[in-house]
Order: C-alpha cells, then structure tokens, then sequence
C-alpha cells in the first residue's frame, strides 16, 4: 500500500516561502493548515504523516470514525501527496521532521533543533514543494 511516511527525514521550509519564523495558521477557518498545526503543534512524534494526511481528509469529508478503517484503505490504496505539500512548511515557516518510526513533529525554523537536524548527516532533507511554479 503506498505511503506518505518518511523516517529520519527533514521536510525542510519551502525555498520560496515568505516566512521569516515560524508562525500558527489562522485559526476559525478549518484549513488544512489549521488542522494540521491542531494535530501536530504539541504532540511531537505522536502520529505519522500518514494519521495527519488521513485524519485531515476525513475530518474535511466528515468520514465517520467507525468507518474510518476502511476509508483509509481506500484512501491509501492510491497515491496521495506527503506532508511536502503541507502549508505549515510552504508557508507558515515549520519543519517537519520524521523519526526512525515514521512519527513526525513541528520543528519552527531557525531554532536550535531546525538547525541541528540541518546539520546531522543521519537526517535526509526534503524540501517542502515550492509555493510558486516560477523558480
């Protein structure tokens, strides 16, 4: 079954981004941003990309949760875009890094960890897809 998941990977802040620190999406709107930041921002290492990917989409399609089993076999019975699409890392400035279990945590960019993880060779580095085509 195809998968979102990376380990010990840094999806690192698009190039393009106009972010300068990382900074919360606005809230109210139910984006994808602001769910994703809800379920990520605080619970470090708690869920893989793709529980963030999946969980999005139902909550979005109002998958209930007794059916959200099979949803999700469906849903990744196809390809779908990682977390390099995310706009937490397109545009809100965050990193997002996955451990040797696939789990992922918010690193804000230009802090200590965000430059640590940049430095350590062990760590792959994706960078976020850009905001723009141009470029």
């Amino acid at each position: 079954m195809p998968t979102t998941n990376y380990v010990n990977t840094l999806i690192t802040v698009s190039p393009d981004t106009n972010a300068v620190v990382a900074t919360a999406p606005p809230s109210g709107k139910g984006s994808v941003a602001e769910v994703q930041f809800a379920m990520m921002h605080g619970h470090d290492y708690e869920l893989t990309s793709d529980d963030v990917i999946f969980a999005v989409f139902a909550e979005r399609k109002g998958i209930a949760v007794e059916e959200r089993g099979t949803a999700r076999a469906q849903f990744f019975a196809k390809g779908q875009p990682c977390l390099r699409t995310s706009p937490l890392a397109k545009t809100y400035g965050w990193g997002i890094h996955a451990d040797a279990a696939s789990r992922v945590a918010l690193v804000p960019m230009g802090s200590s960890r965000y430059d640590a993880l940049m430095s350590d060779d062990a760590t792959a580095k994706r960078a976020a897809m850009r905001t723009s085509r141009s470029g």
